[in-house]
Formats: C-alpha cells, sequence, structure tokens
C-alpha cells in the first residue's frame, strides 16, 4: 500500500510512518524538512504547506493519506489533491467543547463550531478545537472515504511537550512527590506507538467514522502507580487539593512551574475520562502504562535534549512546604 504522511519527522506522525514502513508499506513523508529526519525506509518530499502542492508529489496516487493539520486551508488543499485516497485524519478531543461531562463518545457528545479561517490558535483558547472541526469537515467532504481519530494526551517517547514525562523522570528521583487533586480524578493516556499502529491498521482496512484515540479511564492515584511501577519506584506521594495548589500558584497541566496532568475539577472531569469503547471495538489495542512509563524513561535518558516540562524539585518543596503550614 502506498501511504503518504503529510508530517513524518516529528512524534505522532514520524511514529505512524516508523510502523507503516515496519510494516512493509511504501511510505512518502511530505514535510518542510526542517524538523528532524524521516523514519529509515520512508521517502521525503519537501512541502511548505503554506504553498502549492509540488508537481511530483500530486502527480501520484496514493491508497491512504494520514494528515495530523490544524490549518482548515492546508487540509482543504491536501484534500483536493488526493481525494481518492482514504485519508486518516488525526484531530483532538478539543473538538468537544463541554470539558465537564466524563464518558462521552463521537457518537454522544456535541462539536464545537467550526472555524474555517486560519488563524494563530492561541487567538482563543477555542480556536484550535474549531479550526479542527473545520478540518474534519473538508476530509469527510473530500475524501473518498476517511477515518476521523481524536486523540487525548499522546505519551511516550519523543513525546516533545515533555507532559507526561515529568512522572517517570520525577519518580526515579526518588523522595516525597507532589500530587495534585485527589487519587480520584480520572485520567487518561494513549502510548504514541499504540495511537500510531491504530492509524496505520485504519488506513489499510479503509476503516471510516469517527473515534477517539485514548487509553484507558484510570483514577490518576492508579495511573501514577503504574507509571511509577514501570520505573522500578515505590515514591511516597503527597496528595494536594487543588484549592491549596491554587493558592500557591501552581500551574495545571503543563508548561515551566506546573504540575503536569492534574487539572482543576469539576471543570475538566471529562476532558481525560473519554469512553475508548468504540476505539476498541474498531481495532484500538494498549500496552501497560508500566511500560509506556519504562521506555519514556529509557528514551530521556539517552537524549541530552529531550524535554520535561513541569515544576522544579526546589519548588516542589517550596509547595509543599506551603501546604502543610
Amino acid at each position: 500500500m502506498k501511504i503518504l504522511v503529510l508530517g513524518g519527522s516529528m512524534f505522532l506522525s514520524k511514529a505512524v510512518a516508523a510502523e507503516a514502513v515496519a510494516r512493509g508499506h511504501d511510505v512518502t513523508c511530505a514535510n518542510r524538512g526542517t524538523s528532524g529526519s524521516v523514519p529509515e525506509g520512508a521517502a521525503l518530499v519537501r512541502w511548505d504547506r503554506s504553498e502549492p502542492v509540488p508537481a511530483d508529489l500530486a502527480a501520484t496516487a496514493y491508497d491512504a493519506v494520514v494528515d495530523v493539520a490544524r490549518v482548515p486551508s492546508w487540509v482543504h488543499a491536501a484534500v483536493d489533491a488526493f481525494p481518492d485516497a482514504h485519508w486518516v485524519f488525526v484531530s483532538t478531543v478539543n473538538v468537544y467543547p463541554d470539558p465537564h461531562e466524563p464518558f462521552g463518545t463521537p457518537a454522544t457528545s456535541p462539536l464545537r463550531e467550526p472555524l474555517t479561517e486560519d488563524v494563530d490558535p492561541s487567538s482563543s483558547p477555542e480556536a484550535y478545537g474549531r479550526m479542527k472541526v473545520a478540518c474534519e469537515q473538508t476530509v469527510r467532504a473530500g475524501a473518498a472515504s476517511a477515518t476521523i481519530i481524536r486523540p487525548g494526551l499522546i505519551v511516550g517517547p519523543e513525546d516533545p511537550t515533555g507532559r507526561f514525562t515529568y512522572w517517570p523522570a520525577r519518580f526515579a528521583g526518588g523522595g516525597e512527590a507532589l500530587a495534585g487533586g485527589s487519587p480520584d480524578d480520572r485520567l487518561q493516556v494513549i502510548d504514541v506507538r499504540d495511537l500510531a499502529a491504530w492509524i496505520v491498521t485504519c488506513a489499510k482496512q479503509r476503516t471510516t467514522g469517527d473515534y477517539d484515540g485514548v487509553g484507558e479511564v484510570l483514577p490518576a492515584g492508579e495511573l501514577l502507580a503504574r507509571v511509577a511501577a514501570g520505573v522500578g519506584a515505590t515514591p511516597e506521594l503527597t496528595w494536594v487539593p487543588q484549592e491549596l495548589l491554587e493558592e500557591q500558584g501552581v500551574e495545571p497541566w503543563a508548561g515551566p512551574g506546573s504540575l503536569p496532568l492534574w487539572l482543576p475539577r469539576p471543570l475538566y472531569d471529562g476532558m481525560a475520562a473519554h469512553d475508548p469503547a468504540p476505539s476498541y471495538a474498531a481495532g484500538l489495542t494498549l500496552r501497560p502504562v508500566a511500560d509506556t512509563a519504562r521506555d519514556t524513561l529509557e528514551w530521556l535518558r539517552a537524549t541530552p535534549d529531550a524535554v520535561v516540562t513541569g515544576m522544579t524539585r526546589e519548588r516542589e518543596a517550596e509547595v509543599l512546604v506551603a501546604t502543610r503550614s
């Protein structure tokens, strides 16, 4: 099968290209060629998607196209160029407007209003999800057939965000560790390699429909326990209620100084608790979280420039002391 991966040099799109090559498919990656190499065995065609499709690329017939873009005009141009292929479009759970409700599915959850203009996603909290809705609509309307996959938090080796990476690294460092909110808060993650494998399967089988690319819904305490087990640690976790974290100015979810994976509740009860059952039925399979944690730590230790976001140990100690007073 001839597969065109729009991207192929970073995280998910690179994992998709690597998986497709490993399965013996003829893989072409199209990108600007500035964000790293494509997997060995894949061909690279340089394409800045703000410019017209290169003639040699447009002249090739592909069986499947995998796209992770968020810019509506880019997706529109690519669908116009390759309308006969089966498309696997990687969207996001941010297409759903209400992060309060847990256990929603694509069949039961409404979508944001589409935004067909190309805008800076930071222009508003909804812009990213709304542009992805518009991209989804373009794919459904123009492609011969399509799979729409809406991932939640993608984790694992080569994660450029460093959100999940914080926890294997933190537990491996030992000592008392700050955890946010309640151990009963729900979370879910999906290993990039499992998501990539499913994407290639959907491309090969020409699976149609909308699915959430999410992992098992777990209590936060259980998720962190599995991470710790994966790196051979027995951490001393201190759970600090969100009210105290907010008083100390601790940022949630991601970024410098944040406590990664912690989300304010009940505002975000549903953001990391989508029902994965329809995706399992469509062929998604998952490895243990402990394996993801182990492999992530191994990659981190072998990669000097790997990104880990989150608070420093010094800041963590300050917060722990302040929340005990």
